[in-house]
């Protein structure tokens, strides 16, 4: 089962919420990072709907999210920062056993509201351990939501922040409230529960938010959770771009029909998007041309690569960029135009490393000819 992103038409529509708690950390009067939590789940209706829409809504728009599956001990004591030999070693590796995982707090399905609320308090307190080990300070709110979409059953968990809004009252008084910070929620991950009971050895039951601030959401958040990346998807979907181009020119093809192969890659990945599905690089084959003498196609081309496509990956919406345009910058220089324009309105000259472009821009005209006449 693929991992996929989920519309928000269709999830609002379709998703069963089936459990759903937010838990606050915050500093307490020690100075020191505390859980303050919610002993029973919310009751589902209108508000916790509405609320999970957003915040599903908030993670699909992140770019660029990571996939992967619960990692070993090994690579969980690596994250630790723990030595490969001696006595602290061995040390380190029996806390890692001894510790409690979030996989272990998981079990293999989440099986009633009472074992939801535990494991939240447990994972809670794991994040708590990572961040302190870290020594990083982080407050806000855990949200844990147990829900099911298209027969497929998910766990997602994020940490919000808050901000603070001003209204004015009907006596024309200021009144402060603070409200979540959806939509610039960073730290989240969302569990396939359904794929890690029945296909766990595809180790792609995990994804998440990369990047927050200049490090890696692996640092603490993704320690807690204990998940290993597997895959990058935005080096994925890059790698795919390029990789078409690359096809594309081993093919007698012209600068038309390249066009209108990249069109037709751009549709598709529009199309993906938009129905919350994955990129299936099979049925990307079938849309692009054939050689149909040596019986190859971007399949072939695909498989005979050093570093091959994964089979499927999520969409990244940045992909869709560079299938339409030429653009770079450096040395003082920004340059970005559409890619049909090559050939036409734009000549490259790559002995004399030169671009000719006719027909300037107006207002980029205008400039010059005043710069000209000072």
């Amino acid at each position: 089962m693929a991992n996929t992103y989920i519309t928000n038409s269709e999830f609002i529509m379709s998703a069963i919420i089936k459990h759903f708690v937010m838990h606050q950390l915050a500093i307490n009067s020690e100075q020191r990072l505390a859980l303050t939590p919610k002993n029973a789940c919310f009751d589902i209706g209108p508000s916790t709907e509405a609320l999970a829409h957003e915040i599903n809504q908030a993670f699909n728009s992140k770019p660029g999210k990571g996939v992967g599956s619960f990692a070993s001990i090994e690579v969980l004591q690596a994250a630790s920062g723990s030595d490969e030999d001696g006595a602290d070693s061995q040390n380190r590796v029996t806390a890692v056993n001894a510790s409690p995982q979030f996989k272990e707090l998981l079990g293999a399905t989440i099986q009633d509201a009472e074992h939801f609320i535990e494991l939240s308090k447990g994972g809670s307190q794991l994040l708590i351990k990572a961040l302190v080990e870290d020594g990083l300070v982080e407050t806000g709110y855990i949200v844990f939501i147990h829900y099911e979409f298209l027969a497929t059953e998910y766990l997602f968990i994020a940490l919000l922040n808050t901000k603070q809004h001003v209204e004015v009252t009907d006596d024309l008084e200021l009144s402060y409230s603070d409200h979540l910070d959806v939509p610039k929620m960073q730290l989240a991950v969302r569990i396939d529960l359904t794929q890690y009971t029945t296909q766990p050895e595809l180790h792609r039951y995990i994804s998440f938010i990369k990047g927050r601030m200049g490090r890696k959401v692996s640092d603490f958040f993704m320690r807690f959770v204990g998940c290993e990346e597997k895959v990058d998807i935005k080096a994925q979907n890059k790698q795919l771009i390029a990789q078409v181009d690359d096809y594309l020119a081993t093919e007698q093809l012209s600068t038309e029909e390249k066009q209108v192969s990249r069109g037709m890659v751009a549709d598709y990945y529009k199309q993906k998007i938009a129905s919350g599905e994955d990129i299936n690089v099979s049925e990307l084959a079938a849309k692009l041309p054939k050689n149909e003498e040596q019986q190859s196609d971007f399949n072939v081309f695909n498989a005979h690569l050093e570093q091959p496509l994964e089979p499927q990956f999520q969409p990244d919406r940045a992909a869709l960029k560079p299938l339409a345009k030429f653009s770079g910058q450096g040395g003082g220089v920004t340059l970005s135009f559409d890619r049909n324009l090559l050939g036409d309105k734009v000549h490259y000259d790559p002995v004399t490393d030169t671009l000719v472009i006719k027909g300037i821009p107006p207002n980029l005209k205008d400039q010059l000819s005043k710069a000209d006449k000072d």
